[in-house]
């Protein structure tokens, strides 16, 4: 694996764990971050979508990509846009074999 995939697991790899921690707020479980999760992991479940497999990162477990996929999805617009920028400047500026 490359330096620019250890990069974008990383990036990835906090991305769901902030929305995960998104869940518990003021001692409770939140209802819309729980919702907006389940929602978007059965999308991107239904549609096939799979972040880990589009950069070439794949995942030994099957649907595993697909629900890690969902919960990144679920933090909105705003965030994939960033995520995207990152994405793309870590592609773009980070050569390996």
């Amino acid at each position: 694996m490359g330096i620019s995939k250890l990069l974008l697991v990383a990036v990835l790899a906090e991305s769901i764990w902030e929305a995960l921690k998104r869940l518990w707020e003021q001692d409770k479980i939140s209802l819309d971050h729980g919702g907006a999760l389940v929602i978007s992991i059965i999308l991107a479940i239904a549609i096939g979508i799979d972040f880990f497999v589009m950069f070439d990162i794949p995942i030994k477990i099957p649907y595993l990509g697909q629900i890690f996929t969902g919960i990144i999805i679920s933090r909105g617009a705003n965030f994939m846009h960033d995520l995207i920028s990152i994405v793309e400047g870590i592609k773009g500026g980070v050569k390996t074999k």
